[in-house]
């Protein structure tokens, strides 16, 4: 049932903004399990977000940029927006065709740019949100659409506020 009223919201997945979105939310992870929300944060270049468990020796990329849009329609309240366990919540359009890896995106005084490394929805997904939202993701117009969200990395440190603008920076 779930998954027939995701699949009819993918109209409005898709009209997420292209020309400039907005930061929503912003989720501090200090230890496994934990999260923090913050209305501001740093991020370091070759580091990710301040504070955030991420090291240099985890694996992967130290960002993960998830859509509140779909968030939203999954968590059903904001206080269970931070389970996805993603640091940067965006109102903006994710997907492979708008952000191709290697694009930069400028947050605040910061720049970031989206990995080709794919951000994969995994079992702690499925536990919070359900087996429906992990199918429906895993779908081909949400990997179309990355609705699980994309990794990136820190090009330009900077400070990055709830209600910062995102702007993908082309060339």
């Amino acid at each position: 049932m779930l998954f027939r009223s995701l699949e009819a919201a993918l109209p409005m997945l898709r009209a997420a903004p292209r020309e400039q979105g907005r930061l929503e939310m912003i989720v501090c992870r200090p230890a496994r399990d934990a999260r923090e929300v913050l209305e501001a944060a740093e991020l370091r270049a070759g580091a990710g977000l301040t504070g955030d468990r991420w090291t240099a020796s985890s694996r992967g990329e130290p960002l993960t940029l998830t859509s509140s849009r779909l968030i939203g329609l999954l968590a059903r309240t904001r206080e269970r927006w931070p389970l996805a366990g993603d640091q940067l919540y965006v109102d903006f359009d994710l997907c492979a065709e708008h952000l191709p890896p290697g694009t930069r995106l400028a947050i605040g005084s910061a720049v970031i740019e989206i990995s080709p490394e794919p951000h994969a929805p995994c079992r702690k997904f499925r536990d919070r949100y359900g087996a429906d939202a992990l199918r429906f993701v895993a779908s081909p117009a949400g990997r179309e659409l990355n609705l699980r969200g994309v990794k990136a990395s820190v090009v330009t440190g900077g400070v990055v506020r709830v209600g910062d603008a995102v702007c993908a920076l082309f060339d």
